[in-house]
């Protein structure tokens, strides 16, 4: 095998996020009666959420915000968004979001079986996610995900942010693997693949929604079943 050691992404590569987040934000606007405050239209409230928490998360990886100013103003400015300036609304809103989020279970199709596959095979399979310690391995412990990952680096445990080089090279010093014989199968062609690419690594973009390449992949595949054609 030219492969000994895959480190997988976990939230929009094997974990549906959106999917996830979407059932969560549906019980947070009726438990919280988020229509009786002016959010009338769910839709709406999800896809803001998704916007905003997607460029508070490209700030956090530059080092711009830290992790408590991420998970408050993408409630914040959700709120704002509905001309509801509730500060207290916000904060109940992340405190209810952290502990149900990590309870979901959706997966992206054919995750488990990929993986049985890939175990089966004998690769040495690792997570490396840019997502906070606790709330990740709840993710992983709830979606049936935990059995299959010896090593899981975390940004919080390694102190560093894909794509930053230091993040990969804790996760070769901790798996004890080697960059020639390792890959990176993520989503994100800015993070994933051009962090593992920076280091040497091979990468494998996982384009879901067939989004164009500005950075090029060692591989790309549409759909997780297609690992299977060379791993």
């Amino acid at each position: 095998m030219k492969y000994k050691h895959l480190f997988f992404d976990l939230d929009h590569t094997l974990w549906d996020f959106d999917a996830n987040a979407r059932v969560t934000l549906s019980q947070m606007h009726i438990d919280l009666k988020l229509p009786e405050r002016g959010i009338h239209d769910f839709d709406l409230f999800y896809r803001n959420y998704l916007v905003h928490n997607e460029k508070l998360w490209a700030k956090y990886r530059k080092g711009q915000i830290k992790q408590e100013e991420l998970r408050l103003k993408r409630m914040w400015l959700v709120l704002l968004d509905f001309q509801i300036a509730d500060e207290a609304l916000a904060m109940q809103m992340n405190e209810l979001f952290l502990q149900l989020l990590p309870t979901r279970t959706i997966l992206f199709p054919d995750t488990i079986e990929v993986l049985q596959y890939l175990r089966g095979k004998g690769y040495g399979l690792h997570l490396i996610t840019n997502g906070f310690e606790e709330t990740q391995h709840s993710k992983l412990k709830s979606s049936g995900l935990s059995e299959f990952f010896k090593i899981v680096v975390t940004s919080e445990c390694s102190n560093s942010l894909k794509p930053q080089k230091e993040i990969f090279e804790y996760a070769l010093t901790k798996t004890g693997a080697s960059v020639h014989e390792s890959l990176m199968i993520g989503d994100t062609l800015d993070v994933d693949v051009a962090g593992a690419l920076g280091i040497g690594m091979d990468a494998v973009h996982v384009n879901y929604n067939a989004t164009q390449q500005d950075i090029k992949p060692t591989y790309t595949v549409y759909h997780l079943k297609e690992l299977k054609e060379f791993l």
